[in-house]
C-alpha cells in the first residue's frame, strides 16, 4: 500500500498539525470541521467540505477523527455512516484517553470497518521541530486490512516516532498516573498563581514552566482526561491523600518541636 487517501474529521490545531506532515509525505487529504477552514485547506492543498456527509462519500482509505475528548461522542453519534462510500474504511482516533473512543467506535461503526485507537504523545508545541523520538501509542482494536493499517502507522514510523503497541486499558491506567496528574498539578499551581522570583531554584523554574504549559491547554482537555478515564478519579484521591499525609507529617513535626521547647524551659 502506497500513499493513502485520508479524511480528517475535526480540522482544528491538532488536525492541521498532523495534516502538514501527511501532506509532506505525499498522502491525499480531505477535511471537514464545524468551523470553516476552507481558505487554510486551499493553501495546504487539502479539499475541504463543510459537511461530513460529503467527506464520507469520498473514496477514503482512512477516516481520522481529530475532535476533542468531550465532543467525540456527539460527533460520532451524529455521523451519517450510511453515506460511507465503503464500509471497510479504517477509522482512527487520536484522543488522549483510549477506552472511551474504543468502546464508542465498536458500538457505532459498521462491523466491516477497521478500528485503530492511537495517542500521539506530542502536539504542535513539542512536535514543532519534528517527531523523532516522540512516542506514538496505538492499539489495533479491529484490523482486517493490515496493509492500510500498516501504511497509516508508517506515517509515524517514517518521522522517527517511538512506536508503542499498548492496550487501551493499559494506556488509560498509565495516563491517569502521568498525564492527568501532570495536568492536575499544573492547574493547581495556576490557581496558586505561582510566578518566577529572583531566587528561583531549578526545581521551582520547572514548576513555573509546568504551570505555564498546562494552562495553555483548554480546560475541556483537562476535564476530558478526568471524565473519560475511569482511572483518573482514584489518582486524584491518591494525590489528595498524599498531600494530606505530608501535611500531617509537618504538623506532627511542629507539635513535637513545640513540646521539646516547652520541656526545655
Amino acid at each position: 500500500m502506497g500513499n493513502l487517501k485520508i479524511g480528517i474529521v475535526g480540522f482544528g490545531s491538532f488536525g492541521q498539525f498532523l495534516a502538514k506532515t501527511m501532506i509532506k509525505q505525499g498522502h491525499t487529504l480531505r477535511a471537514t470541521s464545524r468551523s470553516d477552514y476552507s481558505h487554510l485547506s486551499l493553501q495546504l492543498g487539502i479539499q475541504f467540505f463543510t459537511d461530513v456527509s460529503s467527506l464520507l462519500e469520498g473514496d477514503n482509505d482512512v477516516i481520522l477523527i481529530c475532535t476533542s475528548i468531550l465532543s467525540f461522542a456527539e460527533v460520532m453519534g451524529s455521523m451519517p455512516l450510511t453515506r460511507l462510500s465503503r464500509s471497510t474504511t479504517l477509522f482512527v482516533d487520536v484522543l488522549s484517553v483510549k477506552e472511551h473512543p474504543r468502546h464508542l467506535l465498536l458500538s457505532v461503526l459498521p462491523e466491516e470497518s477497521d478500528i485503530l485507537c492511537t495517542h500521539p504523545m506530542f502536539g504542535p508545541v513539542s512536535g514543532k521541530d519534528g517527531w523523532k523520538d516522540l512516542t506514538f501509542m496505538y492499539d489495533k482494536v479491529r484490523i482486517r486490512d493490515e496493509a492500510i493499517c500498516s501504511s497509516f502507522l508508517h506515517i509515524f514510523e517514517t518521522e522517527g516516532c517511538k512506536m508503542l503497541h499498548m492496550s487501551c486499558e493499559e494506556h488509560d491506567k498509565l495516563a491517569a498516573k502521568s498525564q492527568f496528574i501532570t495536568h492536575t498539578i499544573g492547574r493547581t499551581l495556576g490557581e496558586m498563581d505561582i510566578k518566577s522570583t529572583p531566587i528561583d531554584t531549578k526545581g521551582f523554574q520547572t514548576l513555573v514552566q509546568l504551570k505555564e504549559t498546562t494552562i495553555r491547554d483548554s480546560f475541556d482537555l483537562y476535564s476530558g482526561l478526568f471524565l473519560h478515564n475511569r482511572f483518573a478519579k482514584q489518582e486524584l484521591e491518591n494525590l489528595e491523600h498524599g498531600l494530606h499525609k505530608v501535611k500531617e507529617m509537618l504538623v506532627r513535626g511542629a507539635t513535637e518541636e513545640q513540646g521539646i521547647e516547652k520541656a526545655e524551659r
